[in-house]
């Protein structure tokens, strides 16, 4: 697979309609996950959903990764672009629980 502009410009594309599609999906107090968004599990099931995500894109880029070193594949492109959006994931993630752990110690902090 060549990379070319035209396909720099679909995969941007595409980047910014999932952008847009998740601040919409941000934006509704809906059902996240199949779970009521005011319902006592939101979070937990919105986490949970979020950590399997980044799981399956880390599955997949070792998949990728994998068929490409048995030579099955030969778009250096797709599996480059395919671990770095299990890398990016996993740092949102991570950034995720060090502010969720940061906000928990300072509850537990505050004088009652």
């Amino acid at each position: 697979m060549k990379v070319d502009a035209n396909s720099l410009l679909a995969m941007r594309s595409a980047i910014l309609q999932q952008n847009s599609a998740l601040q919409k999906a941000a934006a509704k107090p809906a059902a996240i996950g199949g779970v009521d968004a005011t319902g006592p599990n939101s979070f937990s099931a919105a986490l949970t959903d979020a950590i399997q995500q980044v799981n399956t894109q880390q599955s997949n880029a070792s998949t990728i990764t994998e068929s490409y070193e048995r030579g099955e594949t030969t778009d250096v492109a797709s599996v480059m672009l395919a671990r770095e959006k299990a890398s990016v994931g996993f740092q949102a993630t991570l950034q995720v629980r060090n502010k969720l752990l940061s906000a928990y110690k300072d509850i537990m902090s505050m004088p009652v």
